[in-house]
């Protein structure tokens, strides 16, 4: 079976629109969603009853649960106090623009999915704000997918695709075990082999950042395993209008018309959230 796999529409319908087109002309029989429904874009409400219309299975992504719960990013949220701040303002017009039926779907999408030995999550398997970048040291990358109980682990938040393939290998725990009865510790080595497992980062159907305008989502092949990152083109230019129009930051038209974020980059980007 083919799947198609999208995320961080951010309000973008007609990057929604072109994309649901593109998986209909290849043929997926199932679509899966790792959220960001909302956020920076023009039309919260037009993607929210497109997704509940057609019944996609979506995760919870980052700024859907903020625009429930209220802004709780935390501080490795942002790349900078400069996009922080640009945030903010696009949470303020989604929060007033949201209706009150969609807001209540967003409340009750999950955090994650499993669907036979394939898991879903937005950020990473524990926080929605979490990325799960290329560059992450391996061992974290792994106990990421294991954590899940799956073999391949499909996320978003990045808005950059990409796929990393971690190879089998034998991992080692040590611990110390304490008895009440003796005084003394003992160590005890855990040793477990870990089969291939996979991470995929589905980009940005709404706002991409991987250096084009260009909408991505990823089909994937059951039977064989294999991942096509798609690259959709659309009428971006209607979308930056109607962001001027709707009197959203003018840059979130910049970057969308060229695929790129806009702001200095965290000292460490590659940290791993710790809220």
């Amino acid at each position: 079976m083919k799947i198609a796999i999208m995320s961080c529409i951010h309000g973008n319908h007609e990057a929604l629109d072109t994309v649901l087109l593109d998986i209909e002309k290849q043929k997926a029989e199932k679509i899966f969603c790792v959220g960001d429904l909302v956020g920076y874009g023009p039309d919260p409400n037009a993607v929210v009853n497109k997704m509940r219309s057609l019944e996609i299975p979506t995760c919870v992504g980052c700024w859907d649960e903020d625009i429930v719960e209220g802004l709780n990013a935390c501080d490795c949220s942002y790349p900078s106090l400069l996009a922080e701040k640009r945030g903010l303002q696009a949470h303020e017009w989604t929060n007033t623009e949201i209706s009150p039926e969609n807001r209540e779907f967003l409340a009750n999408l999950p955090h994650s999915i499993q669907w036979e030995n394939l898991a879903f999550v937005h950020g990473s398997p524990h926080s929605n704000h979490e990325y799960l970048l290329p560059e992450l040291d391996p061992f974290l990358a792994l106990e990421r997918v294991i954590s899940t109980g799956a073999d391949v682990l499909f996320c978003g938040h990045t808005h950059v695709p990409y796929i990393r393939t971690l190879d089998a290998g034998s991992l080692q725990v040590k611990v110390n075990n304490h008895s009440h009865s003796n005084s003394q510790e003992k160590s005890q080595e855990i040793s477990f082999t870990s089969p291939i497992k996979r991470i995929i980062n589905v980009g940005s159907v709404g706002e991409p950042r991987h250096g084009r305008p260009n909408a991505t989502y990823v089909i994937y092949d059951q039977e064989t395993q294999e991942v096509t990152l798609r690259e959709v083109a659309y009428d971006y230019q209607k979308t930056c209008a109607a962001i001027i129009e709707k009197g959203l930051p003018k840059i979130f038209a910049w970057r969308l018309a060229n695929g790129l974020e806009f702001a200095e980059r965290a000292d460490d980007p590659t940290h791993v959230c710790t809220r």
